[in-house]
C-alpha cells in the first residue's frame, strides 16, 4: 500500500510529468546530435572520397570506398552471426531463469490458501503440495542429465 500512496503523491506533485518532460527534452537533443554527427561523418567521408579522387583518380577512389564499406558491412554482419549462438544461450538462460522465478512466485501466492483448513490441505491432502514438488524437481533433474545437441531448444541449433 506504501508503494501505491507513493505512486499517487508522485503523480499529484507532478513529479512524474516533471520526468516524462525530461526524457522527451533529452530524446530530442541526443537524436539532433546524432543526426548531426552522422552529417559530419558523411562529409568527412565525402571529404576523403575527393582527396582520395585527387590522389588516385576518380574511378579508383569511388571503386575502392565501395568495396572498403562493402568489407565493413560484410565484417559487421559476420561478427553479428557468430554471435548468434551466445545470445541464443544468454536469452534460453534468462528464460529459464524468469520461469522459475515465475513459479516459485505462483507456489508462494498459492501456499497459504492450501495450508487454510477450509479448502485446503484438509481437502486436498499433503498430496496437493507434494505432487508438483516432486514433478518440478524431476524435471529439474531431467533437465540437468539432458545432452546438449540437436534436440535441446535451449540453444536453438540443429546439428
Amino acid at each position: 500500500m506504501g508503494m501505491l500512496a507513493s505512486l499517487i503523491s508522485g503523480l499529484a506533485s507532478g513529479e512524474t510529468i516533471a520526468a516524462v518532460q525530461r526524457v522527451r527534452v533529452a530524446a530530442i537533443v541526443y537524436s539532433v546530435a546524432a543526426l548531426a554527427a552522422l552529417c559530419g561523418l558523411g562529409f568527412l567521408v565525402g571529404a576523403a572520397c575527393i582527396w582520395a579522387a585527387a590522389r588516385y583518380g576518380p574511378m579508383a577512389a569511388c571503386l575502392s570506398f565501395g568495396i572498403g564499406f562493402l568489407a565493413i558491412a560484410g565484417l559487421i554482419l559476420l561478427v553479428y552471426r557468430m554471435s548468434a549462438g551466445s545470445r541464443a544461450r544468454r536469452r534460453a538462460k534468462r528464460r529459464n531463469a524468469d520461469m522459475k522465478a515465475i513459479g516459485i512466485t505462483a507456489a508462494l501466492a498459492v501456499l497459504p490458501a492450501l495450508l487454510k483448513g477450509k479448502g485446503g490441505l484438509a481437502k486436498g491432502g499433503l498430496g496437493a503440495i507434494l505432487g508438483p514438488a516432486i514433478a518440478l524437481a524431476a524435471y529439474a533433474i531431467y533437465r540437468e542429465n539432458v545432452k546438449r545437441g540437436s534436440d535441446d531448444p535451449d540453444t536453438g541449433k540443429r546439428e
